[in-house]
């Protein structure tokens, strides 16, 4: 303690801050009591008075640009007996200006460290330390480091996997997206209006499926010839069909009278995006004619070209003028005349469903579309019928048929099934069926553009989600690179510490091995 003194006496005329900062905090473990059952206290509490000053071995390195490595390599594990005995052996160099003629330093930082070191060797509390770092190492800090490192791995194994998941997924929903546009047969960059467009071509598109039906006047003949022959029909089969034939695509209700209508007044179609009026083209009526003692006159009129279907008898009494007329009990009764359009219009005018054409119809749709079915199967059966091997009664039956019929050969009837079978297919395709859906009500635009939009919509969310997935998994990738290099530091450190204990104790046993076994990160 007295050579204690003296250092710090010394000491007081050093300048460095560093060392000020050393004296302060040596000062406060030098002036604890310490009594001769607690040696190993004292030398504790210099230890750690060496740790706090940390400082002053950071100038002793600047000084000396050779050592630099060194303070990364003190900046990242702890320090120790050895790693003072290597800083004795620098300042052996740096100050060996101030040795004397007995071999001894006047440099106080020398005298510092030699005796941290002297303190580290008194009842060898240096070896059990370094035990002590070398046994933290191996099964605590390794073990953790290295279940941290298998953690961002398996993470970014995880995260990768499910980005290619999120990535599927969005392209088979971008698939299915332009399937189902490739089905209603639009691009899918505007779907309400590419499907408006759609239905406005549905009539040439109709057209063009009842002049395609003209062609098939072999068929109803063959088939007209067929019935007449085994069942003796006489009625019209096919009636539709034939006059389609004859007509061509005409509206219903010359299908249905016979004439040719005057007037056709087509269904007033809405469109789909015009879901909202404002107020400024709302006509409220007229409240009445009278003036009101406020002296408020209303201008609104009602046209005059509009026809309700109500006429109202007038009052022989005037309203007087601010007062409500409830009416009069002996006045006449208000008649209500409803007109359902399509059967009382008058002679000659097509209205309402009337005024569509027959493939628009519904109604006459349906009959079109199941007579070429009736067609197609009658086909598809004779086709069979002629593909088997006719017996006698069959041959014999059929030498009373007439020429149409026993003209025909297998290879023709099939051409005549293909032809039946690409009309009705066109006609009944999932295309036409949405077309038909759109004309029959606009609202459905807006479902079916709400469904594809929600395909797009979630494969958008599935990409942000991959990108999100992309980067945690690069976040897992900078996490590993960062704890390879402590791991490797730590097993570098973790051996040197190995080899310097076995070195120290072989010395105490006359340089015999000595092997610590179980030293693994």
């Amino acid at each position: 303690m007295a050579e204690c003194s003296e250092n710090n006496q010394r000491e007081d005329q050093c300048c460095h801050p560093g060392h000020a900062r050393e004296r302060r905090r040596s000062s406060s473990f030098s002036q604890a009591p310490v009594g001769p059952s607690q040696p190993q206290t004292e030398h504790l509490f210099l230890i750690i008075s060496c740790y706090l000053s940390l400082s002053p071995f950071v100038w002793i390195l600047q000084s000396c640009r050779t050592y630099l490595p060194f303070m990364y390599l003190f900046s990242l594990i702890d320090i120790h007996y050895f790693h003072c005995l290597r800083i004795v052996e620098i300042l052996k160099g740096t100050e060996a200006s101030s040795k004397n003629i007995f071999g001894r330093y006047s440099s106080q930082r020398m005298k510092d460290w030699q005796e941290i070191v002297s303190l580290y060797e008194a009842d060898n509390v240096y070896l059990a330390e370094v035990a002590s770092l070398l046994s933290r190492n191996v099964s605590y800090e390794g073990p953790a480091l290295r279940k941290q490192l298998a953690k961002a791995q398996q993470l970014q194994q995880e995260l990768s996997r499910r980005e290619v998941e999120c990535q599927s997924s969005a392209a088979d929903l971008r698939e299915r997206y332009y399937a189902a546009c490739k089905q209603y047969g639009i691009t899918g960059e505007n779907v309400p209006r590419e499907l408006q467009a759609l239905v406005k071509d549905l009539p040439a598109v109709l057209e063009e499926i009842v002049k395609d039906a003209a062609k098939l006047e072999e068929q109803i003949q063959l088939y007209t010839a067929f019935t007449n022959f085994v069942c003796e029909w006489s009625e019209p089969v096919l009636p539709i069909l034939t006059f389609a034939q004859r007509k061509g695509n005409t509206t219903f209700y010359e299908w249905r009278t016979g004439k040719v209508p005057t007037v056709v007044e087509r269904p007033v179609v809405e469109d789909a995006s015009q879901d909202t009026v404002t107020e400024d083209t709302i006509d409220w009526g007229d409240f009445g004619k009278g003036t009101t003692t406020l002296g408020v006159n209303s201008d609104v009129t009602v046209e005059d070209d509009i026809d309700w279907g109500i006429s109202l008898e007038p009052n022989s009494e005037d309203v007087a003028a601010g007062s409500i007329d409830w009416g009069d009990s002996e006045a006449a009764p208000i008649e209500i005349e409803i007109v359902d359009v399509g059967t009382d219009c008058p002679e000659g005018v097509a209205r309402g469903e009337d005024a569509l054409t027959l493939l628009e119809n519904s109604q006459s749709r349906n009959q079109f579309i199941d007579e070429l079915m009736e067609l197609e199967v009658f086909l598809t059966q004779r086709v069979s019928e002629m593909g088997e091997e006719g017996d006698v009664v069959s041959m014999s039956q059929f030498q009373l048929a007439p020429a149409v019929i026993q003209g025909q050969t297998r290879e023709h009837v099939r051409e005549m099934l293909s032809e039946v079978q690409d009309l009705l297919g066109r006609l009944t395709s999932l295309r036409m069926q949405h077309l038909f859906m759109i004309q029959a009500s606009p609202r459905y635009v807006e479902r079916v553009s709400e469904v594809l939009r929600q395909k797009m919509k979630q494969a958008d969310i599935l990409v942000l989600k991959g990108a999100t997935m992309a980067e945690k998994r690069q976040e897992a990738l900078e996490e590993q690179s960062r704890l390879e290099p402590r791991v490797d530091l730590l097993a570098g450190c973790t051996r040197e510490l190995q080899k310097l204990i076995e070195a120290d104790i072989s010395k105490r046993y006359h340089n015999r091995p000595v092997n610590l076994m179980g030293v693994n990160i």
